[in-house]
């Protein structure tokens, strides 16, 4: 009788597997590159938590306009740099990106393997602090 219920609802069964897969993996990704956060809580982060914003972006990009006071290190240099940050390993840091996820999340998996904790991703990267009409600075 075991066996017919699962010939017969073998469908419904799969899709439960695979959801609890694409859930578990969604947990284990975010949790290795840092939480997503809003830009109301960056700002929070960066003033009252003493948060260090993190631009990883390409060069031309950073300079087109950053936050101020934003440390730039391009995404592919950060494992080649991680000791500039040394000295922020317990506040919270607050990555930049142009408005994908891909370099963030890398960045992420960087700072949480040198023990950096408090690594937080700014959802939608810089083009929406933009849309939130918040503060840039152009070098």
């Amino acid at each position: 009788m075991d066996s017919v219920f699962v010939q017969n609802n073998i469908a419904m069964i799969m899709a439960a597997v695979v959801s609890g897969g694409m859930l578990l993996w969604s947990f284990l990704s975010s949790s290795r590159s840092g939480s997503e956060v809003d830009t109301l809580v960056a700002v929070q982060l960066i003033n009252y938590k003493d948060g260090l914003v993190l631009d990883v972006r390409e060069g031309s990009e950073y300079e087109g306009g950053h936050i101020v006071n934003s440390k730039h290190i391009p995404g592919d240099k950060l494992e080649d740099r991680i000791q500039e940050l040394e000295k922020f390993k317990s506040n919270p840091i607050v990555i930049i990106h142009r408005s994908g996820a891909n370099s963030t999340g890398k960045a992420g998996s960087i700072l949480s393997k040198h023990g950096f904790a408090h690594v937080h991703n700014l959802a939608g990267g810089i083009d929406t602090w933009q849309k939130a009409n918040l503060p840039i600075v152009k070098k």
